[in-house]
C-alpha cells in the first residue's frame, strides 16, 4: 500500500514540480490574506513605514475591533522581527548561487541527485549555456540587492511578521534551485570547465536587455527611495507614472530570466513562471497597501493617475 502510494506521487515529488507547487501554493495564500477584511488584512501584510498605518485604509479609524481582528493581531504580535532582516534574503540568494555554482563545477552529490531524479521523469532540457547565464544572472540580482541593503538603503526600527521572513527565506531557497532544474539533463552530461559556443536564442536576445534594464532601474528606484526625507513621497524618474515601479522591476526581473531559461521549443521556463506569479501577486498586494498608505498620509490628489505596479493594467 505504502510502495502504491509513493509510487503514485512520484511524478510529483521531483523538484520542478515541489517548487512550482511552492510558487503557486504561496501566490494563493497571499491572495487569500487579501480576501480578509480590510482591517485584519492591514495587520497581515503591513510591515515597514506601512505597518505604522496599522489598519486605517478600512476607513473605521477608532471603531472597536471585531473578535477576528483582535485575534489576528495577536497572532501577527506574536511573531516580529526585525524590518532589518530583510537582508537574510539576500545573503540566502548570494549563498545559494555559490553553492549551486560549486556543486555544478565539483559535480556535488547533492545537484547530480537532484538532477537524475529530475531527468528520470524525462522532461525537456534547457542547455548548459543557458543554465550558466542565468545562473550568472541570478547571482548578479542577489549581490545588487544585498549590496543595497548593506550600503544603500537606510535601516529601518520598523517589524515585520516572521512569517513574512519565513516566505521570503523558503522563496529564494527554491529561486536557486529553479534557475538550473529544469536543465538538469545537460547538467549531467556537461563538461562542466567548458562552454558550447552558439548564437544566442530569440529568447536570450530578448530576455537578457530586458533583464538588465530592469535590473539598472530597479537600483535606480532604490537609490532615489533611500534619498528621501523619511515616509515622504517619491515623484521622480519612474515614480512618476507608478506607485512602487522597483515591483515592476522586479517582476520584469523574474519574467526575463523565465524567457531566457525557456528548454528548446518552449516559450517560457515553467517553473520560473511560477515564480514570476508568487513574485506579481506577493508585491500586487503589497502594491495596493503602498497606494491606499500614500493616498491616507499625502492625499488621494497626490497619487490618483499612477499605476500601482503594472502600465495601463493594475
Amino acid at each position: 500500500m505504502d510502495s502504491a502510494l509513493l509510487q503514485s506521487l512520484d511524478p510529483f515529488l521531483e523538484p520542478a514540480r515541489l517548487c512550482q507547487a511552492f510558487f503557486v501554493l504561496g501566490a494563493a495564500a497571499v491572495l487569500a490574506v487579501a480576501a480578509t477584511p480590510a482591517s485584519a488584512r492591514g495587520l497581515l501584510t503591513q510591515y515597514g513605514a506601512r505597518d505604522s498605518a496599522g489598519s486605517k485604509d478600512d476607513g473605521n479609524e477608532g471603531s472597536e475591533p471585531d473578535s477576528f481582528t483582535r485575534f489576528i493581531g495577536w497572532i501577527t504580535s506574536m511573531g516580529k522581527v526585525p524590518h532589518s532582516w530583510f537582508v537574510h534574503f539576500y545573503i540566502l540568494s548570494v549563498s545559494s548561487s555559490v553553492f549551486w555554482a560549486a556543486q555544478y563545477l565539483c559535480r556535488g552529490s547533492i545537484m547530480e541527485g537532484m538532477a537524475r531524479y529530475q531527468t528520470a521523469r524525462g522532461s525537456t532540457s534547457m542547455t548548459v549555456n543557458q543554465v550558466i547565464l542565468v545562473w550568472f544572472l541570478m547571482a548578479m540580482q542577489g549581490t545588487r540587492r544585498l549590496y543595497e541593503c548593506l550600503f544603500v538603503m537606510r535601516a529601518s526600527s520598523s517589524g515585520m511578521w516572521i512569517v513574512h521572513w519565513a516566505l521570503g527565506c523558503a522563496y529564494y531557497l527554491c529561486i536557486g534551485i529553479s534557475v538550473w532544474i529544469e536543465g538538469s539533463a545537460c547538467i549531467l552530461e556537461s563538461d562542466r570547465w567548458s562552454l558550447h559556443p552558439s548564437l544566442p536564442s530569440a529568447n536570450t536576445i530578448i530576455g537578457v536587455p530586458l533583464f538588465l534594464y530592469a535590473w539598472l532601474m530597479q537600483y535606480v528606484c532604490h537609490r532615489h527611495l533611500s534619498e528621501l526625507k523619511k515616509y515622504s513621497l517619491p515623484e521622480t524618474g519612474l515614480f512618476r507614472y507608478l506607485v512602487c515601479p522597483h515591483y515592476t522591476c522586479e517582476c520584469l526581473l523574474y519574467l526575463s530570466l523565465a524567457i531566457i531559461a525557456a528548454p528548446p521549443g518552449q516559450v517560457y521556463n515553467r517553473t520560473l513562471l511560477c515564480g514570476v506569479l508568487f513574485v506579481a501577486i506577493n508585491l500586487g498586494v503589497t502594491a495596493d497597501g503602498t497606494k491606499k498608505w500614500y493616498a491616507s498620509k499625502f492625499g488621494e490628489v497626490k497619487v490618483r493617475g499612477k499605476w500601482k505596479m503594472v502600465p495601463f493594467v493594475y
